[in-house]
């Protein structure tokens, strides 16, 4: 019994370049939404440096409300460095480094976990999209072997195979051109969240050691 699979082959050819062009809107959607997110969270150098100004002489003169204050002011409730001293100030009461270390639980909880989830979908949509361009490949591999069996019984021309050949090779090579950029902006990502964390790092280690010269002083 002969079986005509060219409606399943359009089919599935159809299937696989919408979602090769699915992913590729939605990695490209994931890059844009990570990247902002991790320029949200960090300050500039200059908005550090005027940002340790206004803090250093409210520090000095213990007045944390009004550290609250320009911590939750707009310029600043979105950065992650004004919301972990928010959070400094709120638990006061627990030592030196009991207050350090929940501030690093917190840091990578609130703000961390957040960036990796974002990443992760990057990463996954990096080993989805050669998966569908190797689901093309097959397809189109198993379209042409059909017509091959066909064209030794009917003794059609061998060009015929050109289509779907063309089509598992033109998908391998979709598939991995959605892929390589997604590799690339991941990695520039995770650079980029790396330099977060360790500025975050540097300055609220600069405000915990100008806290507890405070502290220790009272």
């Amino acid at each position: 019994m002969d079986y005509n699979f060219a409606p399943v082959f359009q089919a599935s050819a159809n299937a696989i370049y919408l979602s090769l062009a699915a992913v590729a809107i939605f990695g490209l959607f994931q890059v844009v939404l990570l990247a902002r997110k991790i320029s949200e969270k960090r300050m500039s150098p200059t908005a550090a440096d005027q940002f340790r100004e206004q803090l250093l002489g409210l520090i000095k003169k213990r007045d944390w409300e009004a550290i609250a204050a320009i911590c939750d002011t707009p310029e600043y409730w979105a950065r992650a460095v004004p919301q972990m001293i928010l959070v400094a100030i709120a638990n006061l009461d627990k030592s030196p480094a009991k207050l350090r270390e929940f501030l690093a639980g917190k840091f990578e909880r609130d703000v961390l976990a957040n960036l990796e989830y974002g990443a992760s979908w990057i990463s996954t949509i990096v080993k989805s999209a050669p998966m569908l361009g190797l689901l093309g490949t097959v397809s189109g591999m198993i379209q042409a072997f059909a017509k091959i069996a066909d064209t030794q019984k009917t003794g059609g021309d061998p060009s015929a195979l050109a289509g779907e050949i063309s089509f598992a090779l033109f998908t391998t090579a979709l598939g991995l051109a959605v892929a390589i950029p997604l590799v690339i902006a991941g990695a520039f990502l995770h650079v980029r969240m790396g330099k977060l964390q360790d500025h975050v790092q540097e300055e609220l280690s600069w405000f915990l050691d100008e806290l507890d010269a405070v502290r220790e002083k009272s």
